[in-house]
């Protein structure tokens, strides 16, 4: 399979889809619910990719102290939450991970 049309066609998907909207739009100015509602898109789709990973490393529901992703993750957003530092808090959150895993030989 060739990966240039797969590629050219998602382009198309994305870049209709946002165009709609602004064509929708035209110079209407959005509800300021419709405004509020959207701050929260952002964090809504960060922790629907990240919850799956910290929660279900295996497939299975881990919510145990031998989850080494989910103590990771609390302590990068512990970090993230006293610090307000992303970049500290990723490598904080990487290097405890690496550690707790045991993948230092």
């Amino acid at each position: 399979m060739e990966y240039g049309p797969v590629i050219f066609g998602m382009l198309v998907v994305t870049y209709g889809a946002r165009l709609s909207v602004i064509a929708l739009m035209g110079d209407r100015t959005m509800p300021p619910g419709a405004i509020r509602a959207l701050r929260f898109v952002p964090p809504v789709v960060l922790a629907a990719i990240i919850f799956p990973e910290l929660l279900r490393p295996a497939g299975a529901l881990d919510i145990s102290l031998g989850n080494a992703r989910l103590l990771a993750g609390i302590a990068a957003a512990i970090v993230a939450w006293r610090r307000r530092n992303t970049i500290l808090s990723i490598v904080i959150g990487m290097v405890l991970l690496w550690l707790l895993q045991g993948n230092f030989t």
